[in-house]
């Protein structure tokens, strides 16, 4: 859970719900709280997600379990549970 005040899915206006059921993981439907942070600017979570989804799903020749691992390292490398 972050420090920083988010809208729950259930009180999201039409808009923001909509992002919200864009970027929730497709199997589970759950929402990161690193993208739910950006609640109170939906522009904002509309440029990270982009940016995520550029950067995993953008090289055509390093597979997606090894981005995966890529940024599982980086991370635990960085303190980030992420």
């Amino acid at each position: 859970m972050s420090w920083i005040r988010t809208i729950d899915p259930a009180n999201a206006d039409e808009r923001l719900a909509d992002l919200y059921r864009r970027v929730s993981d497709p199997v589970t439907g759950e929402l990161d709280n690193i993208l739910r942070i950006h609640s109170l600017h939906p522009e904002g979570l509309e440029a990270h997600f982009a940016v995520y989804r550029a950067s995993m799903k953008g090289t055509k020749t390093l597979p997606a379990v090894e981005r995966e691992m890529i940024a599982v390292v980086v991370s635990k490398i960085n303190g980030c549970h992420y």
